[in-house]
């Protein structure tokens, strides 16, 4: 069984020992390797990438031949298990009705917290599995992000986006003090409008950020009938990784408005060069243009404004 449309990306999570094996076996099979940021390698061999990542760790496959990849080496040396084409086997959860939510642009200084939901049932899983849609933070351009989103709002999934801007997230942050409460709220006002779309939608699932007795009791009238499950590496589910292409597209968008109407690139992440943004940001339009554009509870706001 194979999957109905050629695999374009495909994201596999590992143990540490996985991801050491698979580097001894790639070495063997005469990859080219590369250092990269955020990677324990990269390598590559024709046209076909494996990129794996600290943070899980998982391997990230793209290019051409991925299914004879994943076939002939992944699963049999690396995993152990073949599951390519029998994700219903071995995951029906994926399918079974459910809402997915994730978030976009947490770990950002510049630009505002993004909260999406997806809703999926079988049919839907299986089109956004075929549409090759993935965790967001597995997708290196703006473009294929964009084009995802289009490929989900296509499909008819009934979704929910909840953008919360610099300068109501500032005040949020001001009032509750603590990121995971102001987490628990937007996931709860998205499950919100979700029941309303989907009242028969029976659970609802997320990345785990926080207790989860923290959400439930943020939880409002409709969505307190639901039950609510938050799990690691949650992105793997068809609905979390949706919500995590919605989410990240309206992050860019409304960052890239952002950066039209100050003049000044406003740099992703929360690094040196995003620290010397905020100062050129600042020294051209004044120091409440962070309240407008920024998070001010990072550390950034209070080294650049002093």
């Amino acid at each position: 069984m194979s999957s109905a449309k050629t695999l374009h990306t495909h994201t596999a999570p590992l143990t540490p020992e996985q991801a050491e094996h698979l580097r001894k076996v790639l070495k063997e099979q005469g990859y080219e390797f590369e250092e990269k940021p955020y990677m324990l390698y990269s390598a590559r061999k024709l046209k076909l990438n494996i990129a794996v990542y600290e943070k899980g760790p998982k391997a990230v496959i793209q290019g051409k031949g991925i299914e004879e990849f994943i076939t002939f080496v992944l699963e049999p040396e690396i995993l152990g298990e073949a599951k390519l084409g029998y994700e219903e086997v071995h995951s029906p959860e994926l399918f079974s009705p459910h809402f997915g939510i994730d978030e976009s642009g947490k770990g950002d200084f510049f630009g505002p917290l993004v909260i999406a939901g997806v809703y999926v049932d079988a049919a839907l899983a299986r089109t956004l599995r075929d549409a090759g849609v993935q965790d967001s933070k597995a997708i290196g351009s703006d473009k294929r992000i964009r084009d995802l989103a289009s490929a989900i709002r296509k499909s008819g999934a009934p979704h929910s986006i909840v953008t919360v801007a610099p300068p109501r997230y500032n005040e949020l942050y001001r009032k509750i003090g603590n990121l995971n409460r102001l987490l628990a709220w937007g996931h709860a006002r998205i499950i919100e409008n979700l029941c309303e779309l989907r009242p028969d939608c029976p659970r609802a699932l997320s990345d785990k950020f926080a207790d989860v007795r923290v959400l439930e009791r943020a939880l409002m009238e409709k969505g307190k009938k639901i039950v609510m499950e938050q799990r690691t590496k949650a992105e793997s589910d068809f609905a979390v990784a949706a919500a995590s292409i919605l989410a990240r597209e309206k992050f860019i968008d409304w960052l890239a408005d952002a950066e039209k109407s100050a003049g000044i690139k406003l740099p992703r992440g929360a690094s040196a060069a995003v620290k010397a943004a905020a100062l050129a940001l600042v020294e051209k339009l004044g120091p409440d243009a962070l309240e407008h554009r920024a998070k001010t509870h990072f550390k950034t706001a209070a080294e650049v404004l002093a």
